[in-house]
């Protein structure tokens, strides 16, 4: 059963703000791209100029951010939200742990994007979680993911503008499209989905022309997680009963928590991190 998360989080707020000026290349090429095909693209204002009451509640390292842009949607279909007004703790986020240590960037009922929250408030890195509950490393930094999301939403948009709509007065074709399309340029390879269903309808591949999308260079890296003792890393958290070094891992390296050995249900552990995210521990709830 889903636990409701408090309208108001305890987030931490020593660690300093993002700073606009590093986003904002980004930023503004995400605008860009949803001025020149409005068709397709809804930009989602943000905080500082949306004039509607907001109950989200974002970690206060993301405000400059947050002020500039709250998400995207493709054809209506949410794909970036920087604030998110529901929070649960069922579905991709079974095995994280407080609320306060994590912020989803996009999600489904089967997977979710996370930007990973250190003690002090610090963002560190964004992981893909998908059905097998697999944390995916999919970048080192927000900024870096929105980065990624723009190459891949960049893509989607060339190929769409290829397509031939005239026998699709509606669009509903054009919208399937679309979502096919971002699942192969980004969410397949963050949430670990089964790629033979992309390959199964031909229609986002014959269209997938455009800009190439950098390649993420570690995927079907394993991580293994390791008794804490062995794994002679200092500092560790007290109770920590399995722990996963991504330090040093690339992108698209990926640790499997529900083959964690250990007595009891696996669903029952939940995870813990620090050193911005790349230091995973799992514990008993």
């Amino acid at each position: 059963m889903s636990t409701p998360m408090p309208s108001s989080l305890p987030w931490p707020t020593e660690a300093p703000a993002i700073p606009l000026l590093t986003a904002r290349p980004v930023l503004d090429r995400i605008s860009s791209l949803a001025r020149t095909h409005e068709q397709d693209v809804t930009l989602v204002p943000g905080l500082a100029v949306n004039e509607e009451e907001i109950a989200a509640d974002p970690p206060p390292a993301l405000e400059q951010i947050l002020d500039e842009l709250s998400g995207i949607e493709l054809r209506g279909i949410p794909v970036l939200n920087l604030v998110i007004e529901d929070r649960t703790d069922v579905g991709p986020y079974t095995l994280l742990g407080a609320a306060t240590t994590f912020y989803p960037l996009y999600e489904t009922p089967e997977a979710a994007v996370v930007l990973t929250i250190d003690d002090d408030g610090a963002p560190g890195v964004v992981y893909g979680i998908g059905e097998d509950l697999a944390l995916r490393l999919a970048a080192p930094d927000l900024t870096t993911y929105l980065e990624r999301f723009a190459d891949a939403l960049e893509a989607t948009l060339n190929a769409l503008a290829l397509r031939d709509d005239e026998s699709d007065p509606k669009g509903v074709a054009r919208t399937e499209a679309a979502q096919e399309l971002i699942d192969l340029y980004l969410f397949t390879a963050l949430v670990g989905e089964d790629e033979e269903e992309d390959e199964a309808d031909g229609t986002a591949h014959a269209a997938a022309e455009g800009p190439a999308v950098k390649d993420v260079t570690g995927e079907g890296v394993s991580v293994p997680l390791q008794d804490p003792a062995a794994s002679e890393i200092s500092g560790l958290p007290e109770g920590a009963l399995l722990v996963a070094d991504l330090r040093d891992a690339p992108l698209g390296a990926h640790v499997d928590l529900i083959d964690a050995e250990v007595p009891g249900d696996p669903l029952d552990l939940r995870v813990a991190w620090r050193e911005h995210g790349r230091l995973i521990t799992l514990h008993t709830s």
